[in-house]
């Protein structure tokens, strides 16, 4: 449990404008304070590039620094803002949480933040001879507050640039792209007990009478479920020798009071089994791609049907992102799904779960795109060719078959819509290949 609540912990982090910048701004006091007591001591090396002025230059020197640094942090804000606006109204809501985890965003701010406290804290200490105070003139210090300005500098001119680039379409399917591939890496195979692969599934043992003389238990909270803790989940289950049916699953959303789980046997159901079992769900106010394979397809999805809306009439951004579906589907029909029978080390049934599937993974990848691409002739092939280049990865007659129903309904529907002769017959030759490579062995 402890490693799932700190993954949700450092999602929060990563995910705030905050945390980084708060870090490097502590980083800058422990930096000045080290570098005033370098001088105070008398350990500032004779180095031509030292800083040998008198009061007033340094005085004017961190001043300047420090006001541009405002100025600065300003206009980077500005422009994350309009990023932000921008990634929100052409790739949808739900991307926003892939750009506030952007690290390159937090430490530019990090940066500007930190090199302005850094500058305020030194020029705090220089004293002239008329000043009431002992004459000191931080050198090391003062030329270290120039190195973090011409830094600062370079860290500006990277950060424009990355600020045009992370709003770019194909910057931004890439990345999602790429949370999908680590998330079928991070799930496929998956193991609680014994895996599938050590023992069969075998769905005998499951009691007659479980949906009968099971009790349901409640959930105490409203929101998506991002994870599930299986090794604490299966240590609850063999303390109270129980079984216990999964009503939900990562990626779903639940509501207080509804049926959380099926216990067996339903006596043993208190408030303190209630509670320890709703403790091994992380519930969040949004999904998370850490246990849900099917969140980093819906934001491909919905990049790509905001692509097709009539506001915006971007085909060539939906053929990016079917491309990229297309690839996951591919290293996903190669993985073996895990078994939804749970087993301890002693070969006891112990928790039976809402698995994801092959078919769940195509529908939801396609269904949408497909009703709202019937009239793209260009998206409509592209469908069909996406489905023809996962066809030879799949292992099993099944998921040919679900392949083979998405290509089906695709070329009925186009061909509902679309009335050009040679249209309709690239649409059909798109499908006749398709439907070649996906015959049953």
């Amino acid at each position: 449990m402890k490693n799932i609540k700190l993954r949700k912990l450092w999602d929060s982090l990563h995910s705030s404008y905050w945390f980084i910048p708060t870090l490097m701004a502590a980083s800058s006091i422990i930096l000045a304070w080290a570098m005033l007591t370098i001088d105070r001591t008398g350990g500032t090396p004779n180095w031509w590039w030292i800083y040998i002025g008198g009061t007033d230059g340094a005085r004017a020197l961190l001043s300047s620094v420090a006001g541009s640094m405002v100025s600065v942090v300003a206009t980077a804000f500005s422009i994350t803002i309009v990023a932000l606006q921008l990634a929100s109204s052409n790739f949808g809501p739900r991307l926003l949480r892939n750009f506030m985890q952007d690290t390159g965003n937090q430490i530019v701010l990090g940066t500007f933040i930190g090199t302005f406290i850094y500058c305020l804290l030194v020029l705090r200490t220089i004293h002239g001879e008329g000043d009431g105070y002992s004459f000191f003139v931080p050198q090391l210090s003062v030329t270290v507050g120039t190195v973090l300005a011409i830094a600062s500098m370079g860290v500006l001119i990277y950060f424009i640039h990355h600020a045009s680039t992370i709003i770019q379409a194909s910057h931004v399917i890439t990345q999602v792209s790429g949370d999908l591939d680590k998330t079928i890496d991070r799930l496929f195979p998956e193991k609680i007990g014994q895996s599938a692969a050590q023992k069969p599934w075998q769905v005998e043992e499951i009691p007659a009478n479980f949906e009968e003389e099971g009790r349901p238990l409640k959930a105490t909270a409203d929101g998506y479920v991002q994870a599930i803790d299986d090794d604490e989940l299966m240590k609850i289950t063999q303390k109270y020798n129980i079984l216990v049916l999964l009503k939900t699953r990562p990626g779903k959303f639940i509501i207080k009071g509804s049926d959380l789980a099926l216990v067996l046997p339903g006596e043993r159901v208190d408030g303190e089994l209630t509670q320890l079992i709703n403790d091994a769900f992380i519930v969040g106010k949004e999904r998370t791609e850490y246990q849900d394979a099917e969140f980093p397809i819906y934001q491909l999805l919905e990049i790509a049907l905001r692509a097709l809306s009539p506001g915006i009439n971007d085909p060539f951004t939906a053929i990016r992102c079917i491309d990229r579906l297309s690839a996951g589907l591919s290293r996903i029909a190669q993985r073996d799904f895990p078994s939804p029978y749970r087993y301890d080390d002693e070969d006891n049934l112990r928790v039976i779960v809402e698995v994801a599937t092959f078919e769940g993974l195509v529908n939801s990848a396609f269904n949408q795109i497909r009703h709202y691409g019937y009239t793209d002739v260009a998206v409509t092939i592209r469908l069909l060719e996406a489905i023809a280049r996962i066809a030879p990865y799949t292992r099993y007659n099944k998921d040919r078959a679900v392949l083979l129903r998405h290509a089906a309904m695709i070329e009925r529907g186009s061909l509902a819509k679309i009335t050009e002769e040679c249209d309709r017959a690239s649409i059909i030759q798109r499908y006749e290949a398709a439907a070649k490579v996906l015959k049953p062995e």
